[in-house]
């Protein structure tokens, strides 16, 4: 009878043990997805992060299958306001690189960023070493423009720079593979670009003018000879807010340059434009474009190169003549 309490209790205890070794394995398993494993490794895979979806989109194009590339910006975000998790800032500090675009675009990302920088993390600021240009107006004239993307040469170049950044600091990618990968990338780039200069060019250099809810085009006005009329909300971040006078300036302005088109982002409110367009009585339209994010699988702009076919379609389209809407 002893021996059998004896071989009972050893079963019951044998059985604790194993709910609790599944126990740990379970909450060891949780906390894997929150930081890093409990056995210390983060997985085999090299881990990139990336802070918006457009460079997100790009960085994978380099990468390919070299590695397991995160995105922290949602679609249909703004890069201005949007914010990161606990879990996500911790995948910030646990890459093998960071990509983010700098020049003061990821407004509440970018103390997470120069925190991981600073425990030793590699971060490339990509639009920092795509040639910035100054914002030519506004009340942000003066400063470096973040939005480096509407230029399709430069994002080549962002490319090309991200190969060789992730050759040089990702561990355990195959530097051939990620070369090639630029490249065939960059070629699709090069081609989008001739494209948009092709389709451009059938707009009169007199018609190429353009408002934008706030200054985000200058890059592509740059690069396609167009003149920026101005901007709804005269500066370079959505986070800002026009003044009846500028109101009243960008009137006269549209009206003198007798432009058919505002064009505002996807995911901003276009209220203020509508309110332009209704205290001033201009014939203008209200037209939405992708300008600061990429968009769902199946709404238009879900890769970079979408996004920028159907901005150009709809920046030709718009600016029409009144006499051929």
């Amino acid at each position: 009878m002893r021996a059998a309490r004896t071989a009972g209790a050893r079963t019951a205890a044998a059985r604790t043990a194993a709910a609790r070794t599944a126990g740990a394995a379970l909450v060891c398993a949780l906390v894997a997805g929150l930081t890093t494993s409990c056995t210390g490794s983060a997985g085999d895979r090299p881990a990139i992060v990336v802070t918006t979806n457009i460079l997100g989109d790009v960085t994978r194009n380099v990468v390919g299958d070299q590695a397991d590339v995160t995105v922290l910006m949602k679609a249909n975000a703004d890069p201005h306001s949007f914010g990161v998790s606990a879990r996500q800032a911790a995948e910030i500090e646990q890459a093998d690189l960071v990509v983010y675009n700098g020049l003061g675009l990821e407004e509440n990302v970018l103390r997470h960023v120069d925190a991981a920088e600073s425990s030793g993390v590699p971060t490339v600021a990509v639009g920092e070493r795509t040639d910035p240009l100054p914002y030519a107006s506004g009340g942000t004239k003066g400063e470096p423009d973040p939005h480096f993307w509407t230029d399709p040469q430069r994002v080549e170049a962002a490319a090309e720079l991200l190969g060789e950044e992730v050759a040089k600091h990702v561990d355990g990618v195959d530097k051939k593979a990620v070369k090639a990968h630029a490249a065939a990338y960059g070629k699709k780039l090069d081609g989008l670009h001739s494209w948009m200069r092709k389709r451009f060019g059938e707009i009169p250099e007199e018609e190429r003018n353009l408002v934008t809810n706030h200054h985000v085009f200058g890059y592509l006005a740059e690069r396609y000879h167009f003149r920026v009329i101005g901007a709804v909300i005269p500066s370079g971040t959505t986070l800002a807010s026009p003044s009846a006078a500028d109101l009243e300036s960008l009137s006269s302005a549209i009206e003198k340059a007798r432009t058919p088109a505002i064009f505002v982002d996807s995911s901003q409110p276009d209220r203020l434009a509508k309110v332009l367009k209704e205290e001033s009585d201009l014939e203008v339209r209200v037209i939405p474009l992708f300008s600061e994010s990429l968009t769902p699988k199946g709404e238009g702009a879900a890769t970079y190169l979408q996004m920028m076919r159907a901005n150009t379609k709809a920046i030709a389209d718009g600016l029409k003549t009144l006499k051929n809407p």
